[in-house]
Formats: C-alpha cells, structure tokens, sequence
C-alpha cells in the first residue's frame, strides 16, 4: 500500500490510498485473500472460510498452486495476479507471457475447475513512489498476456486488468468533475483505457478512506464513513457527503473526459484497518465496512454511475508478515484474525447474519514468554533484546492508541518477547533473551490486549526448516556482542 491519490476537500488535501485487487461477474461481495503470513491457515481451511460465509468472489495477488488446487469446484470467481517483478518479462517475451497463461490459467482452469476470471498484471505500478520504474512495461505485458489468453482460447472467459493506485488520476478541486488523469501519465493511462475497453476488460482501482485520516489530522471524520456527515459537497447538483463516494467519482469524470464513460470500475481493494494506529480500531473497522456493505447489499453505487458496484473488500485475513513500510496498520486489514476468527459483526449480505469463523484451527500449547519478574529493567540487554524481538515478529499492536497501548514498561518488553516467542513455535531457545525472558503458563493478555499464541502448520513441526529458526543462533550472537561491548 502506499499513500497516493490527490482530491482536494475544501482547501485540504485528502490523501487517500489505494491498492490492487479484483472482481468477478456474479453479484455479492468479493474479499482479497493474502499470503503474507509466518503461519497462514491452510488453503483449504481458507476455501471453506469463504463457502461458510457465502463469499462468492476472490483476489489473489499472484497465482500459488496450492490455493488454486483449494479453489478447484468451489464455485468461487477466482482472479489472479502478476507481481511487478515479472512485468518485464512478460513485456519482453510473448513466449514468457504464453508460458505463464498455460502454467496459471489454462492448467487450472480446464482441468482443474477453477473458474478464473481475471488476471491482474502488475499491481499499483504506477505510484509515483516508484519512479516510472514500470511505465514502460505495463502496457507490453498487458498486451502479451491478452494474446496468449487468446491464443490459449480463452480471450472471452479470462479478462486482463491492472490494478492502480488512486494517484493515476486527481482533482484541481474538491469537486470530482474537475477530475482527470495525472499529467505525467496521461497518454499512457489513454492507452490503457483504451485497451482495456477494446477488449472487454474493466478498470480497477482500490479505495482506501482510512488513509484520509491517517495522512491528515484535520480530515473530518464522519466524511470517511457512510453516515453522519453534515457538509456534503454539491457538484453541479450531485451530492457527496462521503470520500469514498468523491474519490470513485473523480475516476468517473476522468474516464469520461476522455470517451471512456462507459468502461466499468472494478473497486479491487476497500476496507478499514483494526490495530497499528489510533484510527485503526474494531469501532471504526465495523463502522465502515458495514456501512458500505449496506449500501452495497441495497444496490447503490455513486451519484456518477448509481448502478450495483463491483468490490472486494480489503481484506480477508490479517497478515503479520506484510511490510510496515506505509505504516503498522498494514498488518491488520482482516476481517478475520490470523487464526481465522471474526474480529467483529459484519453482514455481508449472504445468507449468514455474521461472520463465520474458520474451523479446525489447531493452537500451539498454552504457553507465553514473558518478562522475568525479577529482571532489571536497566539492564544493558533491555534494548536490543526487544528490538530484535520486534524486528523479526510483530509489535504492530504496540504504541499510541493501538489495541496494547496501555501496557506499562514491563507489558510492552513481555508483549515482544511473547510475539517472537509464538512466530518461531515456541522453541525454547525462542525465550533466552539473556537474563530476561521466561516461559509462562499463566495468560498475561489484558481485556484490550490480546497475547497470542501462535496456530500449527505445516512448517511448525519443521522446525529447522521454516525459514525462520535457523535466525536464532544469530539472536545469540547479537546479545553476545551487547554483552562484550
């Protein structure tokens, strides 16, 4: 994720985000399904996840066999994505690109029953953060996938899309009809456009109101949700008493501007954070996906385009091995918990009153690492103990205004000890911090302040073999050094 996407609100910039993400064709929501996790439920506990909660759509932000295989049957519109990485690859080389089709869709699709039917190439390539690094060959490896899907003679079942960040289009004001395309891209997102519409195939972008409040202190609250909203905007007579609303329509006006009125918008990525910033609470979260799920359930689209919109929320399990880079927020995005638990009541409209969590989760023992009570807190291992621990786990629920800011001194140093502690699986040499740390038995987590304990994988019996315990000697080295120094 990353900050971009300029529409002005009366004399204020509102910064929004957006990612990529996709849709199918069918009516009901969709949801963005990502991997980045030390310990991931297992594809098919995820696939029945979805079948539990009659979601009918899903992203994927690359094209991992294993979870296609899960997919296989299900009845669940699939989309698959490129990463950026394989742009130029697959600009370069029609042979590269007809390869990727027969490994990732024709294989699974025709044999194997998965109902694909997107490909999302490349993923916000053009934010401005990473400096035109992909402007050249997005389009040639949009153009080589769309031949080889057609060569592999499923032109008609699979379209191609890209997902793009906010920032490829803005406002001069705070009214979206002064919308259009940045001015640096401009021919190239034509050329897109154009593409996209010969062929069918929808424009995708992902909308994150949160950002508006992360970015800007001075957003007015009640303009990132649904309701409550006092002042709304009136543009030429159409009303927007809410971002989301505003910012969709800009695209509108921007398409339009240029003869694409009629090219259909795919909201691949919305949603509302729960931990890693003031913002980011299960309040808030509840308070705006089920605010746009009810208008979604009822049909109503924007001012501009009032028909159904196509979405997938963002996102559906939280994910405690992503980057942190746009913020400890990114960690946190899930409906569902790391184990598959619902963090709160969302209808989304299917044939369930709520959430519905993911069954035959196994847990790891009933044990925490927490702090020594008789350790010194002035120690000269303090430090660099809790900050390896953080950097090769999960502190993200620590600091102002998150779910364990409450903690004193001692339940933060526990809280870090704890997380690295559960992603290596418990391994006693995970709780040697020198002259630290001890293995517990009683539950330090408080009523806000959820100590974990980490779910069984695949990996958890390999122990040495899950890319993550061979760092621990390394640990030892590193308190060696502190001890020396």
């Amino acid at each position: 994720m990353e900050l971009m996407g300029v529409v002005k609100f009366k004399g204020c910039l509102v910064i929004l985000l957006f990612v990529g993400m996709v849709v199918g064709s069918v009516s009901g929501i969709g949801v963005n399904w990502g991997t980045q996790s030390t310990h991931p439920l297992s594809p098919s506990t995820v696939v029945k996840m979805l079948k539990d909660n009659g979601i009918q759509k899903v992203k994927l932000f690359d094209a991992d066999s294993d979870i296609l295989d899960a997919l296989k049957k299900s009845g669940i519109q699939v989309m698959v994505g490129i990463p950026n990485d394989m742009l130029y690859t697959l600009a370069n080389s029609v042979q590269a690109a007809e390869k990727w089709v027969s490994k990732n869709v024709s294989a699974h699709f025709s044999s194997g029953g998965v109902d694909i039917r997107y490909v999302a190439v490349g993923n916000e390539p053009f934010l401005k953060t990473y400096n035109a690094s992909f402007e050249a060959t997005t389009l040639p490896a949009l153009q080589n996938i769309q031949s080889a899907l057609v060569k592999a003679g499923l032109g008609n079942q699979v379209k191609v899309t890209v997902p793009l960040n906010a920032d490829v289009y803005q406002s001069s004001s705070n009214k979206p009809s002064d919308g259009d395309f940045r001015p640096d891209i401009h021919d190239l997102m034509l050329q897109i456009v154009k593409f996209l519409s010969q062929n069918n195939a929808p424009f995708t972008v992902n909308v994150y109101p949160f950002i508006s409040l992360y970015s800007d202190d001075n957003f007015p609250i009640d303009y990132a949700f649904f309701n409550g909203f006092q002042t709304p905007i009136n543009d030429n007579g159409k009303i927007y008493d809410n971002v989301f609303d505003a910012n969709h329509d800009t695209l509108v006006w921007a398409l339009q501007k240029n003869g694409f009125g009629n090219l259909p918008i795919i909201v691949g990525e919305i949603g509302w954070p729960t931990d890693g910033d003031r913002n980011a609470n299960l309040q808030y979260a509840q308070r705006f996906n089920q605010g746009f799920m009810s208008r979604f359930v009822a049909g109503k689209g924007t001012p501009m385009r009032p028909s159904p919109l196509d979405a997938y929320l963002f996102s559906l399990i939280d994910e405690d091995d992503k980057s942190i880079q746009p913020g400890n927020f990114e960690r946190h995005w899930g409906l569902f918990s790391y184990d598959g638990r619902p963090k709160y009541q969302l209808n989304l409209g299917t044939r369930t009153n709520g959430l519905i969590g993911a069954t035959g989760v196994a847990y790891l023992p009933k044990k925490w690492c927490v702090l020594k009570p008789s350790a010194n807190l002035n120690s000269d291992q303090v430090a660099p103990s809790v900050s390896y621990a953080c950097q090769n786990a999960d502190c993200t629920s620590l600091g102002y205004g998150t779910s364990c800011g409450n903690l004193d001194v001692r339940g933060n140093i526990s809280y870090a000890f704890n997380s690295y502690y559960q992603v290596n699986d418990q391994l006693d040499s995970a709780c040697k911090f020198p002259g630290l740390s001890v293995v517990t038995d009683i539950d330090p987590s408080t009523t806000s302040c959820k100590f974990i304990i980490m779910i069984q994988t695949d990996g958890s019996a390999d122990l040495y073999g899950n890319g993550r315990i061979w760092n621990l000697p390394i640990m030892l080295l590193v308190f060696l050094y502190y001890t020396i120094m």
